[in-house]
């Protein structure tokens, strides 16, 4: 090959190891023909800043490459796949064995998807109460499909096993009824033609549609809104009641023919067949959910739920934290007496008991997996959409760790992700125990303890995007305290305690007293304002339910809805069709409020589901650059307006694609993946709209741009610089303009958020809440992010992030430390003060990490 490859000297193989995966000529995203030699059977981190390339060398080279063998090894018909979903950009991998990736993708979100389907926990219970349940005298036994509520033979008949029962009445489809019908009475109705088209087909009927709707006889408003009748009417579009009335009776030639739909059956057809979650999160809120009546909310038929198993019910089993569960099963897989009430009934014979022990010695080795991992606040129902990416990826490494599988690569993106270093000591055990099965372990991670014990180290960098992509250092740890280039080897080997700083004095204190959520019970917290806080604990402690429920839910009920507590009302929430209703936060705000003009969460929430949403359009910063080619001398000779050169708007986009430029491959047994749409090949643009040019750039080549190529691209057009140089400040320079949402972690979309946020114009006090602003950042990356967020509080404003980073806890002014465990065993105020005076506390499960992040210890 003619171009040189970045490569660094052939290592020695570790003792132990059985060779390596040699890599040559790695070109994926910005890797500059990286060879790498990477040792198996060892713990193997990857690091590196953000974007320096590091996850395109594990996931999309080494994995990818895995997987692509997998699937030519299956079946002629994956060939085809493996075309459309790509080829990883390397020249040869040698000594690759079959690799399995953890990640913290989502995939598909559904609350029918939980805890325990996800670790399939779920069925060995189900067997546990088919097989060794206690039975009703004169019950036939039941199998274990009969046990779960996502099948119709153990679905509760009322709620079809979603456990709760969905209510629309009039007050809630009508919430002002001195509107006339014309004047959207009926609020549900849909907007725009098919709402006008409901209100024409009725003045058909004879209905009067301007009349105030309460003055309507109760016998009208009953059919329009309850009807299951489906009258297919002449339509006259455009015609008042009167002309409307002549026209029926000449018989004229109507616009159409119109068929009615009432205004509930409208909706639950909405809510439980629309592909879009926009449409359903408007009808639901015309709905009231309740408990189920007849299963109560257990989602299981009768039957079922009269099987109990040491005297609770599956319903009732499936509630309990992991680490009840966990005392629970205990006795049952010991076979101590008296474990089970059923011990003394005549029915439970040596068979049952036999199968009781067996099921449950399995059951409780996957639960003491899954609670030494931090995870023991966890409930099996518990669904999987309200979990954060850090505890999805530690639930499937626990399932990983019962399957026994050896020889295998797992490739692992960031496991330490939402953990609070106590429990990273559980997390590195996990890791060696899939290591002395016999397996590698390639691990993309930021957590300097984890890069400390590490077996072998790859740099990748030196920076992010165009100025990453090589590799720095390949080799055991020590060997990185050598390599100048490296951003990761000062935060490995340099001490980075904060130096002795003022802290900022409060100008006041926000109070919250009597907080109750989840596992908070009468909590007081006090928050001081025009500083910056940091709220700490161990994982399922309840420091999320105090600042990014309680908090958010009692302030931002006293600002009022346009108080922007969310800076991300451009998305449609998920709705979860099964989801419980939104439980709500008990409690008080006694003092503070008067300080505090605006409410903002900054949260890890994607910002857009599709590929059709992405950097340059959340930030606005997109609108700026479409005038910019409106305003072109070829632009203006084709009479193109911005609408032109916008994605979204049939005129400018691809047809085949429809300005995605990606089209969908559904993949069977697999997540569908996103392949280059065959008409554009991912330009988004048709030719005409392409043939524009500013600055000699086509807007597909502006969106392909890098933030920090952009920044000399826009030098001199103010309006769309400011937004670039926050996003470069904020250290996400690498990310390219158009680089599809579906593409960002968690992490990047808050940043991006938070990006979005600070080139406003702020006004009046705000309050920023940020969750775990931290994840997936290196150290370097942290240092920049603190900048901003201290740039904030130095503008007058109050910072609060819920945060496991002890550097940053380390940083901040204030600390309030949740805990001092888990679940039921968390929820207390442990400590509050400054970093200095919570590091000494005693009973803290934080206090001796941040005392090392002090220096102090």
């Amino acid at each position: 090959m003619a171009s040189k490859h970045n490569s660094v000297t052939p290592p020695q193989a570790l003792p132990g190891s059985s060779g390596f995966v040699k890599v040559r000529g790695a070109r994926e995203h910005n890797l500059k023909n990286v060879d790498v030699d990477i040792p198996r059977d060892a713990l193997v981190v990857f690091t590196g800043v953000s974007g320096s390339g590091k996850s395109s060398l594990a996931f999309s080279t080494v994995y990818a490459e895995a997987q692509r063998r997998y699937f030519e090894s299956v079946a002629p018909y994956a060939r085809r796949l493996i075309d459309q979903v790509g080829v990883p950009d390397v020249d040869a991998i040698d000594g690759l064995p079959p690799a399995v990736a953890l990640q913290q993708q989502r995939g598909t979100p559904s609350t029918r998807s939980s805890v325990g389907s996800v670790t399939t926990l779920s069925s060995l219970v189900r067997m546990l109460y088919s097989r060794a349940g206690h039975y009703p005298p004169g019950q036939a036994m039941l199998y274990a499909e009969d046990f779960s509520p996502n099948l119709p033979q153990g679905a509760c008949p009322e709620c079809h096993g979603l456990g709760r029962v969905y209510e629309v009445t009039e007050a809630t489809m009508v919430p002002d009824p001195s509107l006339t019908i014309r004047e959207r009475a009926i609020a549900a109705w849909p907007l725009a033609w098919q709402g006008q088209n409901l209100r024409d087909i009725l003045v058909t009927l004879g209905y009067d549609v301007d009349v105030p709707w309460r003055d309507l006889p109760q016998e009208q408003r009953d059919w329009i809104l309850f009807t299951e009748e489906h009258p297919t009417v002449p339509v006259y579009a455009g015609l008042t009641p009167a002309q409307t009335r002549t026209a029926l009776k000449r018989k004229a030639e109507p616009s159409y023919q119109g068929t009615f739909t009432g205004a509930r059956r409208y909706i639950l057809h909405t809510f439980t067949h629309s592909q879009s979650a926009l449409m359903k999160k408007r009808v639901s809120q015309y709905m009231i959910g309740s408990a189920c009546p007849l299963c109560d909310g257990k989602r299981l038929k009768r039957e079922a739920l009269s099987v109990t198993f040491a005297g609770v019910d599956i319903g009732e089993l499936s509630r309990l934290p992991l680490l009840q569960l966990g005392e629970l099963l205990e006795p049952v897989a010991q076979n101590r007496e008296g474990h089970n009430h059923a011990h003394n009934d005549s029915s439970f014979t040596v068979e049952k008991r036999l199968a009781a022990q067996r099921i449950a010695q399995d059951l409780l080795e996957r639960v003491q997996a899954l609670t030494d991992l931090g995870l023991g606040y966890l409930a099996l129902e518990r669904s999987t959409p309200s979990l954060s990416s850090g505890e999805l990826q530690r639930l499937r490494l626990a399932t990983q760790l019962n399957s026994q599988l050896f020889g295998v690569i797992y490739v692992l993106d960031e496991p330490s992700a939402g953990l609070h270093p106590a429990d990273g000591e559980a997390l590195y055990t996990a890791l060696q125990k899939l290591q002395a099965a016999g397996n590698s372990l390639f691990v993309v991670e930021h957590d300097t303890e984890i890069m400390r014990r590490a077996d072998w180290l790859i740099d990748v960098g030196p920076a992010a995007g165009e100025r990453g992509g090589q590799v720095l250092y390949s080799g055991p740890p020590a060997g990185l305290a050598k390599i100048k280039a490296s951003q990761t080897r000062s935060y490995l080997f340099d001490d980075h305690s904060p130096k002795a700083e003022a802290r900022r004095e409060p100008q006041g204190w926000l109070r919250l007293e009597g907080v109750t959520r989840n596992n908070l019970r009468d909590l007081s917290a006090e928050f001081p304002l025009g500083c910056f806080t940091a709220v700490t604990g161990i994982s399922g402690s309840g420091k999320s339910s105090l600042v990014s429920q309680a908090l958010l839910e009692l302030v931002g009920a006293h600002l009022g809805p346009h108080s922007g507590q969310s800076s991300d009302s451009r998305e449609p929430q998920e709705l979860n069709l099964e989801d419980d209703t939104p439980q709500s936060s008990e409690g008080r705000v006694t003092r503070g409020l008067e300080h505090i003009k605006r409410l903002v969460q900054v949260d890890q929430k994607p910002i857009g589901r599709t590929p059709r949403s992405n950097l340059a359009t959340y930030t606005g910063l997109f609108d700026n650059v479409r005038k910019l080619f409106a305003a072109t001398a070829e632009a203006r000779a084709a009479g193109f307006d911005a609408g032109q050169f916008s994605f979204n708007v049939a005129k400018g986009r691809c047809p085949g694609c429809e300005g995605e430029g990606f089209v969908s491959v559904e993949l069977l047994f697999m997540p569908s993946v996103y392949a280059p749409c065959p008409t554009c090949h991912g330009a988004r643009y048709n030719p005409e709209t392409l043939a524009i040019h500013w600055q000699g750039l086509t807007i597909a080549q502006v969106l392909q741009l890098t933030v920090e190529q952009a920044l000399a691209v826009f030098a001199e057009q103010p309006a769309v610089l400011r937004a670039l140089q926050v996003l470069a400040d904020i250290g996400l320079g690498y990310l390219r303009l158009g680089q599809p949402a579906t593409e960002l972690s968690g992490g990047e979309a808050q940043r991006i958020k938070l990006a979005t946020e600070l080139q406003r114009n702020q006004r009046g006090a705000s309050l920023y809440v940020l969750d775990e602003p931290t994840t997936g950042l290196h150290p370097l990356d942290v240092d920049r992010l603190l900048v901003q967020l201290n740039a904030l509080v130095d503008g007058g404003h109050t910072v609060i992030v819920v945060e496991h980073e002890m550097r940053v806890v380390a940083q901040s002014d204030w600390v309030i430390d949740i805990g001092p465990g888990a679940g039921d065993l968390g929820g207390q105020l442990v400590a509050a003060g400054t970093p200095q005076q919570v590091a000494k506390v005693k009973g803290s499960r934080t206090a001796p990490y941040l005392a090392r992040a002090l220096g102090l210890g």
